[in-house]
């Protein structure tokens, strides 16, 4: 009887009360679309956050989402498709409520997951983001949240609706059971995750089906001196066609001057070396994210202040020479607010992946509460 109330005050005391934050961010944006027409687009979002225990061992992440879009992108093409673009999540948890000319309101549940522990065991319920791999431009394993290096908002990253059941197995050693039901009523994803460490080695191994893809992989990431490296390698079977590889290796560094780098290197063994065979119809679809098979990206930020920071990446399509730059300044401008500039630019020959990408301006200004 005393084990069972020491162990009710333990959990107690590790409780962590609900709190409410959030963010409000204004994002304006100028550019073309794939229709051709010039466009200025602002992006105005209220996310409001509630995160903590509703009770001891069991955890709430409720994030919401208020947007409302102004300027002449609502009247493109290219909206018209993207805005009856059904979501990629197996729950509708979104509806516009506004469209009127150049008005567009929207909102949307961002995050909705219920986190149940029972000693060393979770099980996560809902809307979340399950982080596999190591890349941070491309990554073989995460197929359920796959990144974009090219983002416009790369800390946006869109969730799945799964269950998720996770086993501590050791300091630093879990195994991970996923379940995430096809937005179309299709074939369930699946897949198993083991991550351990040994001598310093981060390692882990997947296998399952992940969006109609049965794939077995693993990672590995460790240091060499002052750097970092990483690496992924999945073989992946559509199905319906050929199987394929693809892998990524990569490394950071970072100087004491304040300068940091990463590179990686990245094979995609479904896409194409000829720019005849690209699939720009599965891109403009995101049924496909990437077009050639290898590729090469770099990454650098400098500290020129603590409070004004200067971040870049870039992209090279090594099979057609193609390239993309997105560079940025962000100055926090306040101890709760962030001021981004940055400016998008791809080059490349007729034909090639990134030639027909626009050209992109935008200016951001976020303010996070407590």
């Amino acid at each position: 009887m005393t084990a069972l109330v020491l162990s009710a005050a333990s959990s107690l005391a590790r409780a962590q009360p609900l709190q409410l934050s959030g963010s409000l961010k204004s994002l304006f944006l100028s550019s073309r679309a794939s229709t051709g027409e010039d466009y200025a687009l602002s992006l105005n979002r209220l996310r409001v956050e509630a995160k903590g225990d509703l009770a001891p061992g069991l955890a709430l992440d409720l994030q919401y989402d208020n947007e409302l879009l102004l300027g002449s992108y609502l009247n493109t093409g290219e909206f018209r498709v993207v805005k009856d673009r059904p979501p990629p999540q197996y729950w509708r948890a979104d509806a516009n409520y506004l469209e009127r000319g150049d008005v567009y309101g929207r909102h949307r549940l961002y995050r909705a997951a219920l986190t149940l522990t029972r000693g060393d065991v979770d099980l996560k319920l809902g809307r979340q983001r399950i982080a596999w791999g190591t890349g941070r431009f491309w990554s073989p394993l995460d197929i359920l949240n796959p990144i974009s290096p090219l983002a416009l908002e790369r800390e946006e990253r869109v969730g799945v609706d799964a269950a998720l059941l996770e086993a501590k197995l050791g300091p630093l050693s879990r195994a991970s059971l996923v379940f995430a039901p096809a937005p179309d009523r299709g074939s369930p994803s699946r897949a198993v995750q083991w991550h351990g460490n040994a001598a310093g080695v981060d390692v882990s191994l997947l296998a399952g089906r992940l969006r109609g893809l049965d794939i077995v992989g693993a990672d590995v990431a460790s240091q060499i001196g002052d750097a970092g490296i990483r690496a992924e390698a999945a073989r992946v079977d559509p199905g319906g066609g050929p199987r394929f590889n693809r892998w990524m290796a990569g490394a950071d560094y970072a100087f004491a001057n304040g300068l940091t780098v990463s590179a990686e290197l990245f094979y995609n063994g479904a896409g194409s070396r000829d720019r005849a065979g690209y699939d720009f119809v599965g891109l403009r679809s995101e049924r496909v994210t990437n077009l050639a098979t290898r590729y090469a990206g770099l990454y650098a930020s400098y500290e020129f202040t603590p409070l004004l920071k200067w971040i870049t990446y870039a992209v090279l399509n090594v099979d057609d020479r193609s390239r993309a730059v997105d560079s940025r300044i962000v100055w926090s401008v306040a101890p709760d607010a962030d001021l981004i500039f940055g400016v998008q630019r791809f080059t490349g020959g007729a034909g090639s992946e990134f030639a027909t990408s626009p050209d992109a301006f935008q200016v951001q200004i976020q303010w996070y509460f407590r």
